[in-house]
């Protein structure tokens, strides 16, 4: 009897065995890598990527995609820092699929697929932050009226930044730019925040932005000073009152317009 049940048990124990084997093997297949076809119904691939295809390169058929930029120091180096090009997100906090961080829904648009240390991962070095004054601290908002509510507020503006941190104090030679649409009153509100952030070991100081359009010290020169974060405020004020750049003194934009 006891040979007969410990029979039994294994007839029941193989299919289960193999049923795991099976799950397994579908979970561990059901994203696709950069470079696999794809189909654009379903779209599969890893987080990150996008299933599609590019008829001007003769790629018909949908494959996983990432586009990720070279960096422009490794093609000619010893150039001032404004001399290089270097990709930005817009509402770079803005991620798709995520509640508020007061745990409601966002009714907020969102602008990106990666996180802020995949974007940097990626080759992203500059990076647009909303920051509102919210729940008594700074918070990243994609809202209106120069008000944070519950379903715009993503997420502390700490979490981001220290983001940001982890990724400089890792790559000691790589420089990131923020640019901030500032709506933040508090007095002292911005520096409070990147004082608990880490970030100030790696500013780049106010006086040694260049004014009337003239070149920016070299990469190498920043990154030997450690002086890779540049940060700049969309309100002019700030540049007084907490040494943080106003952004329309040293910048300049491209004007576009979108057709529908």
């Amino acid at each position: 009897m006891r040979f007969h049940l410990l029979y039994s048990h294994a007839l029941i124990y193989a299919p289960l065995k193999l049923l795991f084997v099976a799950a397994f093997l579908f979970t561990y297949s059901s994203t696709l890598k950069v470079g696999e076809t794809c189909s654009s119904s379903s779209d599969n691939c890893d987080a990150g990527s996008y299933c599609g295809s590019c008829a001007a390169n003769g790629n018909t058929r949908p494959r996983c995609t990432r586009i990720q930029p070279i960096n422009p120091v490794t093609k000619i180096g010893g150039l001032p820092f404004n001399k290089y090009s270097w990709l930005t997100t817009h509402n770079s906090f803005a991620l798709t699929g995520r509640k508020s961080g007061v745990g409601s829904d966002l009714l907020a648009p969102t602008n990106q697929e990666d996180s802020v240390t995949d974007q940097l991962r990626n080759g992203v070095r500059g990076l647009m932050l909303d920051m509102y004054d919210f729940n008594n601290d700074i918070w990243l908002c994609h809202s209106f009226g120069g008000r944070c509510l519950n379903v715009t507020a993503f997420q502390p503006a700490i979490n981001v930044l220290r983001e940001i941190q982890a990724f400089l104090h890792k790559n000691p030679t790589e420089i990131v730019t923020i640019f901030i649409e500032d709506y933040v009153v508090t007095p002292q509100g911005l520096t409070r925040v990147f004082n608990v952030s880490g970030l100030n070991q790696y500013l780049f100081p106010l006086s040694r932005i260049p004014k009337n359009g003239e070149d920016w010290p070299t990469v190498h020169d920043m990154v030997m000073k450690n002086q890779r974060l540049i940060v700049f405020s969309s309100q002019s004020s700030k540049e007084a009152s907490e040494m943080v750049a106003f952004e329309w003194n040293y910048v300049v934009e491209s004007q576009c317009e979108f057709y529908y």
